[in-house]
């Protein structure tokens, strides 16, 4: 009886009540979004919403479960889970029948269980387990490495089952390594490779004048240059160099236009000579003056060219077809409303026609009329737009962003490493899915099918998300050493 009454005094009740709100506003929801006219019931289980009814029962009841856990478990078998799902991750790949092109879904009588939604709390609980060591630092490659193979081979495992969405998922965990130390410049790297990979795809078919070269690689060179600058801003604070540079380029420019009266002058060619002269003068400097960090910047700038021209290659032999013609729908590449953007199409005529106070529940003609595809499972918030407007969609953003801060400050409040480790993972895992899905809805992001957490119709992911996040709220509940 003394457990259960500690149990209920030291749970964190909001993260709780913004759960049930959420679970409760997607169950109603799928109910509207897979609503149908001969088969009226909320509670009939051979309809979605009856079925979802009966995971989220069944979800109620493991999140109990997992509560009454001694918290020391998830610290002692953090591995043994890990490496558990690893091994049902490597099953699923051999065992699961190809659906839809990928093998993620493993059959198991009536019900279908994707591994890799068990695979986040799994390799949350493996990261925070290593990296609370004693006198753990994210410092030097021995430290990243295993850091990097406990992220990366559920990652390997997931791509191999064809479902390059739940693998991009575990990006988020970038974020955590983040805030235990991980330098920014990481981050910044990684958004500058996206931003490059943009640029050159957007831009790479346009031809500034014939043979004078495209316009995606020389704003690539232009913002190769402007990183540069900005690196040696933040970490040399050498502003005569800057202003070095900057006359250097101006020079350069000038000279250019002065040949291009007398010469057919590649801009391209341009923006290669002024990289490769400022390289190699912070390489001069890097030697001469004992300062690494010149020449990690120009190794910087070498990487970002050549990845500049790799942005084709992955596109065309890397990236499937359908994959390629989301990204260049996104871009605005193309413009296939029947085709390849019809989701998308559909979703935003569906939250537009909700416009501010929404058609009313049950009301939607877009959803009802079924001209979204998967709006019960990744298109679901276009239901929500649709039927209850903006401000239903607000109310809905608003929990979202209460329930993600909330996390962040429950881990912060963490006495353990190991507990503040896998709550920055629960909430990094809940925005990264939270953002991309609405993303994607809204055609700011391609479709890479991932649910909208504790909305989304399925099994899988309610229960891998009911797990990631009470693993987490037990772990609080244990904070001040009761019940530990």
């Amino acid at each position: 009886m003394q457990r259960n009454i500690n149990i209920i005094q030291t749970i964190d009740w909001t993260s709780v009540v913004l759960y049930l709100l959420l679970v409760f506003m997607g169950w109603i929801s799928v109910y509207g979004a897979s609503y149908d006219f001969e088969n009226t019931s909320i509670l009939d289980f051979d309809q979605r919403a009856g079925k979802q009814l009966l995971w989220i029962v069944c979800s109620f009841g493991l999140g109990i479960l997992l509560l009454m856990i001694d918290s020391r478990i998830y610290d002692v078998f953090a591995y043994f889970i890990y490496a558990a799902v690893i091994l049902l991750l490597i099953a699923t790949i051999f065992l699961a029948p190809e659906i839809k092109g990928s093998r993620s879904w493993l059959v198991l009588g009536p019900v279908s269980l994707q591994s890799a939604e068990l695979a986040k709390f799994a390799t949350g609980l493996a990261l925070a387990k290593y990296m609370s060591r004693y006198n753990f630092k994210l410092h030097g490659i021995r430290a990243y490495l295993p850091v990097l193979f406990i992220i990366l081979l559920p990652v390997l495992c997931i791509l191999m089952q064809n479902e390059t969405g739940s693998a991009l998922v575990f990006l988020a965990f970038f974020l955590v390594l983040y805030r235990e130390g991980m330098s920014g410049v990481l981050l910044y790297m990684g958004l500058c490779f996206v931003l490059l990979f943009i640029v050159v795809v957007r831009f790479g078919d346009t031809m500034i004048q014939v043979d004078r070269g495209t316009l995606g690689m020389v704003l690539a060179q232009a913002f190769i240059i402007v990183s540069q600058l900005g690196f040696i801003a933040v970490f040399e604070k050498n502003f005569k160099l800057i202003k070095l540079f900057l006359q250097v380029y101006a020079g350069i420019i000038v000279l250019a236009v002065v040949l291009n009266f007398f010469l057919k002058i590649n801009y391209e060619y341009v923006g290669y000579f002024a990289i490769a002269l400022s390289g190699g003068y912070l390489v001069f400097k890097s030697i001469s003056l004992h300062r690494k960090s010149y020449f990690l910047i120009t190794l910087f700038m070498l990487l970002c060219v050549g990845y500049s021209f790799s942005a084709d290659y992955i596109i065309d032999r890397v990236l499937e077809p359908h994959q390629q013609s989301r990204i260049r729908v996104v871009l605005g590449m193309e413009d296939d409303p029947s085709g390849t953007g019809y989701n998308v199409n559909q979703s935003k005529i569906a939250i537009g026609s909700g416009q501010f106070l929404g058609k009313g529940f049950l009301n939607g003609t877009q959803t009802k009329l079924k001209y979204v595809p998967e709006q019960d499972t990744d298109f679901i918030f276009c239901t929500v737009g649709e039927e209850h407007g903006f401000w239903g969609a607000v109310l809905v953003l608003s929990i979202y962003l209460a329930l993600m801060l909330r996390l962040l400050m429950l881990a912060e409040r963490q006495r353990e490493p190991f507990s503040r480790i896998y709550g920055y993972s629960v909430a990094a895992i809940l925005f990264f899915h939270f953002t991309i899905n609405i993303g994607m809805v809204l055609g700011l992001a391609p479709v890479i099918g991932i649910p909208l957490p504790f909305f989304s119709y399925g099994g899988s992911s309610l229960w891998g998300f009911t797990i990631l996040l009470f693993i987490f709220l037990r772990l609080d509940a244990a904070r001040l050493g009761i019940m530990r």
